[in-house]
């Protein structure tokens, strides 16, 4: 924040305009994540009101989503935090209670074979799984020619760009892999945003588009409200940035960020999508596939296509664009050609297309690629952020660890001192949110996949 930026908030702190709305929570950002918070807090009787720049519902990072539902992390918090969200996917309009008359998103269990590579420890990711009771079958090279004849079970890494000549060097091994039957993804993550609006509005929650936030107010020690741009001010004494790519700008408006050991930032997201050879589909069961030995993960998609992602291996060159919404509209040629091989030396019989395709977004990341889901040093002001990679898969019970956040809060229990343990009501997992505090330690790692 500049100093003229931090004179124009105080200015504003103590002579913030007169309301035109009020509401016991604001929440900055209706894609999953704002959307999953909004439903549970209204469950539970609060007030709710979600502000988002966009049109719709999941229109911003979440429409851009691969969608994975997945369970393998290094770090336990994680690993149960997706497994109890996973029980709600797989359940997804039980666990909603409402019926979305726009459609509803589907759950597709199409498993997902996680192979070894370069900073995967799969032993220990098996040992989280298993722990809460996740069923995992371990594959040999052998086996993973049999269960997966599409594939080639061949070690080629560490990865590596094309123009490097390591890249295209013969396999020195068979890799080692492990199965997650129930592992899958949703058909369509914007469908999915939508219905988490739609029962948060179904439980009272109010939701206002093509609202752009224009400063966070405070008293000096606690919100109070949020101005919109054009005048528009709605009082608040809880508000929640769940704003995805724009989360940093939010946090630099309030001010928050003076005792965050991680920080936020956007990054270009480039996901390229691919004609699947044929019998793919059928052959592997329409499978999830992480490949740390390529740093790519990919999936089966709509129109017998397949999209493919990148793992952000340190040989990648990662693009951090200063402003979220001006960033590029199509795949890079660069990226094109990268991905498509990669995909190719692992996938037998794909046909590479001439004319690039897929999907472009902007990630929100943290220096570690863990999310925040905290409390902050501003009363009533939280954030759940640096969701990019795990937010999607997480979002429903992200949605009840920030409400019980909120109140607990609220009602005086010290959670800097004493994180909060919340227990999953449909698995039975217990997570530390102490994990994914502002506070922590932050040991830099790439993205999972």
């Amino acid at each position: 924040m500049t100093s003229s930026d931090t004179s124009n908030a105080t200015e504003l702190a103590h002579h913030a305009p007169d309301a035109r709305a009020s509401t016991e929570i604001l929440i900055i950002g209706a894609g999953v994540i704002g959307s999953a918070i909004a439903l549970e807090l209204a469950r539970r009787g609060a007030q709710v009101t979600v502000v988002d720049s966009r049109g719709g519902p999941g229109y911003g990072s979440t429409s851009a989503s691969s969608a994975m539902v997945r369970y393998h992390y290094h770090h336990f918090p994680e690993a149960a935090l997706a497994w109890e969200a996973g029980a709600r996917w797989q359940e997804w309009e039980r666990y909603l209670g409402a019926t979305d008359p726009a459609g509803m998103a589907t759950f597709i269990r199409s498993g997902g074979l996680v192979l070894e590579g370069p900073g995967y420890d799969l032993p220990r990711m098996i040992a989280h799984m298993r722990s809460f009771g996740c069923p995992v079958e371990e594959l040999d090279g052998a086996a993973l020619r049999e269960r997966f004849p599409g594939l080639d079970p061949g070690k080629f890494g560490p990865p590596a760009l094309p123009e490097d000549d390591h890249f295209w060097a013969d396999a020195t091994g068979e890799l080692t892999a492990f199965w997650v039957e129930s592992a899958g993804h949703m058909d369509d993550p914007q469908l999915a945003a939508h219905n988490l609006a739609h029962a948060a509005q179904q439980n009272g929650a109010e939701f206002l588009y093509r609202r752009e936030v224009a400063d966070i107010i405070t008293d000096g020690a606690r919100i109070t409200g949020v101005a919109l741009t054009g005048g528009e001010y709605i009082s608040a004494p809880i508000v929640v940035n769940a704003a995805g790519p724009w989360s940093a700008k939010i946090n630099q408006m309030a001010g928050a960020l003076a005792d965050f050991n991680p920080t936020t930032r956007p990054m270009e997201q480039e996901v390229i999508s691919v004609p699947a050879p044929p019998g793919f589909r059928l052959g592997d069961g329409g499978t999830c596939v992480t490949d740390p030995d390529f740093a790519t993960y990919f999936r089966v998609h709509a129109g017998n296509t397949i999209i493919v992602g990148a793992m952000e291996p340190e040989c990648d060159e990662l693009v951090y664009p200063d402003d979220p919404d001006n960033v590029i509209t199509s795949v890079r040629q660069s990226t094109w050609e990268t991905q498509s091989l990669r995909l190719a030396r692992r996938v037998r019989n794909l046909g590479i297309p001439s004319k690039p395709s897929g999907i472009i977004g902007v990630y929100d990341l943290t220096d570690d690629w863990i999310p925040i889901y905290d409390k902050t040093s501003i009363g009533g002001y939280y954030v759940a952020i640096g969701t990019s990679g795990h937010g999607f898969k997480q979002a429903p019970f992200v949605g009840e660890l920030m409400s019980e956040l909120i109140s607990s809060v609220e009602g005086g229990h010290p959670h800097d001192e004493q994180p909060l343990q919340v227990t999953g009501s449909w698995t039975g997992v217990t997570v530390d949110l102490g994990h994914f505090s502002r506070l922590r330690s932050v040991i830099p790692q790439r993205a999972m996949g």
